[in-house]
């Protein structure tokens, strides 16, 4: 029997449930879940996650969506999540459907499917929830009865791995956009379905922020390298040659209405973003690149938000989102005045992403104030002064071992500390470095709370992202990487510290995916069909399917992980833009090669791109909030002091024929970008002050 209608999922679920796992991930049924009339509205929104509810739950954007869209009297949107592997089996078994959780219709019967894809290992999960679905794994295979599957999110800012997949891939920020969708296939739908789908996207390739892949076309050399990615003749008149995302010029209000979940997630709690961006520069990031320009929340609009949250959910934890929390403008007044507010409500406070500076523990020192001291964390990604430099986070070890003695000895008894290897330039000795800095932390809190101390080491690897400075990095050879985890195993076996790393052979995927061009399509369906599925999953992980599917695909892993690029060469996603302009990555690369620095984004505009792409954003968030329009890039006008430095005004002396390595970058005698040696001072101030006089 094909199950079809909810009335028949309902009664199958009344079945099964009691033989898996968390039935209550299947139920929905939450407070502030939203349930409408499919007869009394024109468009029908499946959202997913294609992971499980427990992880989908916690995840902002899809939150941030469904909230937008339900909140249209002639739309409808909701949740659809993958089932765990039990549930799986017991689905195909009996022939149960993947279905939305509010009404239990079959995802088929939705107009269209928006999948969430935050990171690449939920690639052969997408062709999952197709499959269990029932559409079509391909999109030159679906009918116009068919939904319209988009693909957004930071996994999809390098899509042409999947692009057979998807008919559609949305770049950027997807609140405003995710409307003129809707809209669009509305009219084509109630038009009776004009020109098929082709018609369809051809509508839908006119909104900003829209890639439609099967509308362009890869060419190679032979010796496997990209030539080009293109539009087809037949749709050259219909999109652009290059793609560029979208962003929202001013941060539309937050979720607050939170959907309150039965069972444990993730991340159990309310979340309000108070800034988007960030202007710190780090050239490993991809999130820091990907999400320029800073964008602030108002505080007024912050502390709302917090109100309408605890009355409207009754979450007794909030955490304050932004890639770099201590930067928002108003970060000490925001932790003052709810505080404040909240003093008798026990109410739990999350900053995330502070910076490692004594400002930061005196923020988590209100926030904790009379409560369970956790743990604070430490993020430096590399233990030396000079491979800060290179990948731009010039982070004093000086002062991570004064911010230690002040952690502890106000009672604090945790640090967490996160390392990455794999640098670009990393030696043995900055490997050793991270332990020699690990000990050293416990040294410091052992001199205040005694044995109650405890570090917390997390090391992963680098994976060189496409749109950072890292971009042209090879990723490290495995033998080195097992070298020096095994060294950091052995060097870290103290009572005190615990020690965690990221798997090479999962990292491994995560790289090849990451950089992937078209061809790698047939390996991620040919991975799925043997059988690889929650790759995130490390006790899931597959690592002889993908093996296997690239031997009978005749590529090569390391040839997309770890080949270093050269910087003329074109990249998979060159057609894709996230606003920031391909030579100023280029000159980072370059920089980072000599461990040169460039200062804060919000202190020197070093013309990345973004306000020459977003110019008439930028005036329209004036226009709306004044000022500088919430936005962290300096102002710009003749009587402004701050004005933008230009790539050209910073010497590289660059051949394209050359590698990397031999690039020679002249002498840095440009106020904001500093040549560094290891023994030089580190302090902001210090820095500063050099420039200046130089």
């Amino acid at each position: 029997m094909t199950i079809q209608t909810p009335e028949q999922i309902t009664e199958t679920l009344g079945r099964i449930l009691l033989r898996v796992r968390q039935p209550a991930r299947y139920t929905g049924g939450e407070w502030n879940s939203i349930r409408k009339d499919w007869t009394k509205v024109r468009s029908r929104v499946a959202l997913a996650f294609p992971d499980i509810y427990d992880l989908g739950m916690s995840n902002l954007g899809l939150a941030i969506l469904y909230d937008t869209l339900n909140q249209r009297s002639d739309v409808l949107a909701e949740r659809v999540f993958l089932p765990w592997i039990d549930m799986e089996a017991i689905m195909r078994e009996e022939g149960l459907p993947l279905f939305s959780l509010e009404t239990r219709h079959p995802v088929t019967q939705f107009d269209i499917l928006g999948i969430t894809i935050p990171y690449e290992q939920l690639y052969t999960n997408v062709l999952n929830l197709l499959d269990l679905s029932g559409i079509p794994l391909r999109s030159a295979e679906r009918s116009p009865e068919h939904p319209l599957v988009v693909a957004g999110g930071s996994g999809m800012t390098n899509p042409e791995p999947m692009w057979p997949f998807l008919d559609a891939v949305f770049l950027g920020e997807g609140e405003e956009a995710v409307h003129e969708i809707v809209d669009v296939h509305t009219q084509w739908r109630e038009e009776g379905r004009p020109g098929g789908r082709i018609e369809l996207l051809r509508r839908l390739a006119q909104i900003r922020g829209m890639y439609i892949p099967s509308f362009y076309e890869s060419r190679y050399h032979e010796d496997g390298t990209l030539l080009n990615t293109t539009p087809k003749p037949e749709f050259a008149d219909v999109v652009p040659k290059v793609v560029h995302k979208r962003i929202v010029p001013v941060l539309p209000p937050p979720v607050t209405d939170f959907i309150v979940p039965y069972i444990d997630t993730i991340h159990n709690r309310a979340a309000i973003e108070i800034q988007r961006g960030c202007t710190r520069g780090c050239r490993f990031c991809h999130a820091g690149y990907a999400f320029r320009p800073v964008r602030e929340r108002p505080l007024h609009e912050v502390l709302a938000a917090v109100e309408r949250v605890i009355e409207r959910t009754g979450f007794e934890e909030v955490s304050f989102l932004s890639l770099s929390s201590s930067d928002y403008a108003y970060i000490d007044q925001l932790v003052d005045e709810v505080t404040k507010r909240y003093a008798d409500k026990r109410l739990s406070i999350g900053l995330p992403s502070l910076r490692i500076e004594s400002f930061s523990v005196e923020l988590m020192e209100k926030l904790v104030k009379g409560r369970r001291r956790s743990g604070f964390t430490f993020a430096p990604e590399a233990a030396t002064d000079r491979l800060r430099d290179v990948i731009n986070k010039p982070i004093p070890t000086d002062l991570m071992i004064q911010t230690a003695h002040e952690v502890y000895s106000r009672g604090w008894t945790t640090i967490k500390m996160y390392f990455m290897i794999g640098h670009p330039t990393q030696t043995m000795e900055d490997v050793e470095a991270i332990a020699d800095l690990a000990r050293r932390v416990l040294e410091v809190g052992r001199t205040y709370v005694g044995r109650k101390a405890k570090v917390r080491v997390g090391v992963s690897i680098l994976v060189p992202k496409p749109h950072t400075a890292f971009q042209w990095a090879a990723m490290e050879d495995a033998s080195v990487l097992n070298q020096q985890l095994d060294f950091l195993k052995r060097r870290l076996r103290v009572p005190g510290i615990h020690f965690t790393w990221s798997k090479p052979r999962e990292s491994l995927m995560e790289a090849f995916l990451s950089r992937g061009d078209r061809r790698l399509a047939a390996v991620i369906e040919r991975a799925w069909k043997l059988g690889a599925k929650f790759d995130a999953w490390g006790d899931q992980f597959n690592w002889d399917a993908w093996r296997q599917a690239f031997d009978e695909a005749g590529l090569d892993m390391d040839w997309y992980a770890r080949r270093q690029r050269q910087v003329d060469e074109v990249l998979p996603w060159d057609h894709l833009s996230l606003g920031v302009d391909k030579g100023f990555l280029i000159q980072e690369w370059l920089l980072s090669q000599e461990g040169a620095v460039i200062d804060d984004c919000r202190e020197h505009c070093f013309s990345c791109g973004i306000l020459t792409v977003f110019k008439q954003e930028r005036r329209l968030a004036q226009q709306e909030q004044g000022g500088d329009g919430g936005w962290g890039c300096p102002a710009f006008g003749r009587d402004v002091s701050r004005q933008p430095v230009s790539r050209h005004q910073i010497p590289l002396f660059y051949d394209p024929e050359m590698s990397p390595e031999k690039v020679h970058l002249g002498q840095f005698d440009h106020p904001v970008v500093q040549r560094r040696k290891v023994m030089e001072a580190h302090e902001k101030k210090s820095r500063g002050k050099s420039a200046q006089s130089s």
